[in-house]
C-alpha cells in the first residue's frame, strides 16, 4: 500500500515523522514486512536518527550548515545549492523492516523529514509492502 503525508516545514530542520510512518503500517495491517519512506523533494531528506534528545536535531542541522554552507560562488540561479547538496548527502529515502506489526527501530531511533530550504509545503510517501 502507498500512503502520502503533507506537511508544513520551518527554514530548516528536523521534523519527526515517526509516528505518521507507523500509522500507515497500522493502517495497512501488514505484521511482517517493510516500509519505504521517500521524499520526493530535491532540498529535503529523509534520515533516521536519535529521537530521545531534541538537541541532536539542532546539532545535526548545525553540522550541515558548517559542512555544506551557502558559498557565495555557488551558480544555481534560486541560491539554495547549499540545500541541494544536503539533501543529496543525507538522501532521499530510508527502509525499515516491520515486524509484529510495528516499526523495527532501535531504542533510540525516530525517522525524521530533513528541511533545508524552507518554509515549505512538503509531502512524504510511505510505502508499505509484506503480509
Amino acid at each position: 500500500m502507498l500512503f502520502d503525508f503533507k506537511l508544513s516545514t520551518p527554514s530548516q530542520g528536523l521534523i519527526d515523522i515517526t509516528g505518521e510512518v507507523q500509522a500507515a503500517i497500522t493502517e495497512s495491517g501488514v505484521n511482517e514486512g517493510f516500509c519505504i519512506v521517500f521524499c520526493p523533494h530535491t532540498t529535503a531528506a529523509v534520515t533516521i536518527n536519535e529521537n530521545a534528545d531534541p538537541d541532536v536535531k539542532s546539532d545535526f542541522v548545525m553540522g550541515l550548515d558548517k559542512a555544506f554552507p551557502d558559498l557565495e560562488g555557488f551558480d544555481h540561479a534560486e541560491g539554495n545549492s547549499d540545500a541541494h547538496i544536503k539533501s543529496s548527502t543525507v538522501g532521499a529515502s530510508e527502509t525499515i523492516i516491520i515486524s509484529g506489526g510495528r516499526l523495527l527501530l532501535g531504542t533510540w531511533q525516530g525517522i525524521y523529514f530533513c528541511e533545508f530550504d524552507g518554509p515549505r509545503n512538503r509531502k512524504f510517501y510511505v510505502k508499505v509492502m509484506g503480509g
